[in-house]
C-alpha cells in the first residue's frame, strides 16, 4: 500500500470492507519518545512517588530501586523491540500477543490494555486537579473546586486527540521540556555544590539498598509504577515515519533515558537534604519538601514556585498521553469489528486529521463518568481517584507486559529463524516475563499499603477481580467468535500496517 503524507488512507481488506487508517508519517523519533516519556510523567513520578518510597518503602534506597527497575525493563524491552521490527500495529500488545500466543490471548490482552489506559487518564486527572487547586490557592489565593480543573483537563485531552498526533506532540514537547528542565536544574545544582550538607554519598545508588528499608517490595513497586506507559511507543508505529527503526529506538531511549534521569534526580534530592534528613522530610506533613528544599537552597525560591506549576503541566502531559493510548487501543479493536457496530464508530478515523476522533470522544465520556462517580461519592481526588485507579490500571498493564514477554518468546520459536538470538528472542523475553510477574506479586502484596487511607475501599478489594473479569470476557468472547463467526475471529489482532506487515 502506498501512502501519502498528507492523507489518512482507508484501505481494503479481503471481504471485510474499508479499514480506516491513522495518518501516516505524522511523527518522527523524537515525537514518539516524547509521547512515551509523557506517560511516565517525570515530575509526577519524582514528586509523587519518591517521597513515599523514602518514607514508607526502601528509604534512601529509592534511587537504587529505579536502577533495578531500569535494568529489568531494559531486558523486557529487548524482546519487545525485537517483535516491533516485524509487526507494526496500533494495537501494540494486542497485535503482538495475538501473533505470539494466538487470537484468544490477544483479545484478552487487548481488552486489559484498553481497560488500563482508560482508567489511567481519570487517575491523572485526579492528581492534576489536586496540583492545580493547591498551587492556585498557594500562589494566587483563588479557591477553585477540583472538579472544575478536571473538566478543563478533559477538554484539553479530547481536543488534542481530535486534531491528531502531531498537535499532541507539539504540546507535549513544551510541557515535558519545562518539567525536565526544572528537575534537572535542582539535581545539577546539588551536584555542582558538592552534593549537599554531607557531600556526595553513594548509599542511595547502592543496588543492595533497593532491597532494604521499611518495605522494600513497596519501594520497588513504586519504581516500576513510575515507568508505566513507556511501552506505548509501539502503538504509534502506524503514524511514525519509519516504524521498523523508530519504534525499537524510541522504546530503548525511553527506558534508559528516563531511568538515568530518575536515578540522578532522586539521588540528588536525597543527598541535597542529607540522607537522615531526607527520611525525616519525606515522613513529614509536607513530603514535597524533599524536592522543594534543595530546589530553594541551590536554585532559588522562584524555581520552587515554577516547580509547583510544572507539577500541574506534567500531570496534564501524562493524562493527555494516556488519553491518546486509550483511544488508539479502542480504535484498534473497533476497526477489526470485534463488535460489528464498532467498525463504523470507534474504528473510524477523522477524514482530515487521520485521528481516532470517535474513540477519543468515547474515552472522554469514560473518564467523565468515572470522575463524576468519585465526585458524587465525595472521594478525594488524590487519595481515591488517583491512587485507586492507578493501582487498578497498573495491575492490568503489568499482567499484559508479562504475557507479551512470553508471546515474544513463542513467536520467535515459531517464526523468523533468521532473527532468532539466544539473548534477544529467548533469554531476554523469558527473564522479562518472569520479572514482570514478580512485580505483579509485589503489587498484590503491597496493595493495601500503597492505597493508604483508601486501604479499606471496596474498589481496592475488587481490583484483582475486575482485572480477572476483563481478561475472562476477552477469552470468552474470542471463543464465541471462533465458534459462531470464524471470519471475524480470524481478524483478531491481525490488522497491521500493510507496507510493513508481519513478515
Amino acid at each position: 500500500m502506498a501512502v501519502d503524507e498528507g492523507v489518512a488512507p482507508a484501505t481494503k481488506t479481503d471481504g471485510e470492507g474499508t479499514v480506516h487508517r491513522l495518518k501516516p508519517n505524522a511523527v518522527g523519533l523524537l515525537g514518539v519518545v516524547f509521547m512515551a516519556v509523557a506517560t511516565a510523567a517525570p515530575i509526577t513520578a519524582m514528586t509523587g512517588n519518591v517521597p513515599f518510597m523514602v518514607s514508607s518503602g526502601n528509604g534512601i534506597g529509592a534511587p537504587a530501586s529505579y536502577l533495578v527497575a531500569m535494568v529489568v525493563l531494559a531486558i523486557f524491552s529487548i524482546g519487545f523491540t525485537s517483535m516491533a521490527k516485524h509487526i507494526t500495529s496500533t494495537g501494540a500488545f494486542y497485535g503482538f500477543i495475538s501473533y505470539g500466543l494466538g487470537r484468544t490471548a490477544g483479545l484478552a490482552s487487548g481488552l486489559l490494555a484498553t481497560f488500563a489506559y482508560a482508567v489511567f487518564e481519570p487517575a491523572l486527572i485526579g492528581i492534576f486537579s489536586v496540583f492545580a487547586t493547591g498551587t492556585l490557592k498557594d500562589q494566587t489565593g483563588l479557591d477553585v473546586p477540583w472538579w472544575a480543573c478536571a473538566l478543563l483537563m478533559l477538554a484539553v485531552n479530547a481536543t488534542g486527540t481530535w486534531f491528531g498526533i502531531s498537535v499532541a506532540e507539539k504540546l507535549l514537547v513544551v510541557l515535558l521540556g519545562t518539567e525536565v528542565t526544572v528537575l534537572a536544574a535542582m539535581a545539577i545544582s546539588v551536584a555542582l555544590h558538592g552534593g549537599g550538607p554531607h557531600g556526595f554519598t553513594f548509599g542511595p545508588v547502592n543496588p543492595i539498598n533497593a532491597f532494604k528499608g521499611t518495605s522494600a517490595g513497596l519501594g520497588l513497586f513504586f519504581a516500576f509504577w513510575s515507568w508505566v506507559g513507556f511501552e506505548s511507543t509501539a502503538m504509534y508505529g502506524e503514524e511514525s515515519r519509519d516504524p521498523k527503526k523508530i519504534i525499537p529506538k524510541a522504546t530503548m531511549i525511553s527506558v534508559l533515558g528516563v531511568g538515568v534521569f530518575y536515578v540522578f534526580v532522586s539521588w540528588m534530592a536525597i543527598i541535597g537534604n542529607g540522607e537522615t534528613e531526607a527520611v525525616k522530610v519525606a515522613s513529614s506533613a509536607n513530603p514535597l519538601a524533599l524536592f522543594f528544599n534543595p530546589t530553594e537552597h541551590y536554585v532559588g525560591h522562584w524555581a520552587v514556585d515554577l516547580m509547583q506549576w510544572l507539577m500541574i503541566t506534567g500531570s496534564l502531559a501524562c493524562g493527555m498521553a494516556f488519553h491518546n493510548c486509550a483511544a488508539r487501543y479502542m480504535y484498534a479493536l473497533g476497526r477489526e469489528g470485534v463488535l460489528p457496530s464498532l467498525k463504523n464508530t470507534i474504528g473510524r478515523t477523522h477524514p482530515r486529521h487521520g485521528s481516532p476522533h470517535i474513540a477519543g470522544l468515547v474515552q472522554t465520556v469514560v473518564s467523565a463518568v468515572l470522575i463524576v462517580a468519585f465526585w458524587a461519592t465525595s472521594k478525594d481526588p488524590a487519595n481515591a481517584l488517583y491512587v485507586l485507579l492507578a493501582i487498578l490500571g497498573t495491575m492490568a498493564i503489568l499482567i499484559v507486559q508479562a504475557v507479551c514477554s512470553f508471546a515474544v518468546l513463542v513467536y520467535f520459536r515459531k517464526n523468523h529463524p533468521e532473527s532468532r538470538h539466544w539473548f534477544r528472542t529467548f533469554t531476554a523475553p523469558l527473564v522479562g516475563g518472569i520479572a514482570m510477574l514478580a512485580v505483579v506479586v509485589l503489587l498484590v502484596s503491597n496493595m493495601n499499603v500503597a492505597a493508604g487511607s483508601e486501604s479499606g475501599s471496596l474498589l481496592l478489594k475488587a481490583t484483582p477481580w475486575l482485572v480477572g473479569l476483563v481478561a475472562a470476557l476477552g477469552v470468552g468472547y474470542a471463543q464465541y467468535l471462533k465458534r459462531r463467526s470464524p471470519e471475524r475471529y480470524a481478524l483478531l489482532g491481525r490488522t497491521v500496517l500493510e507496507e510493513t506487515k508481519e513478515r
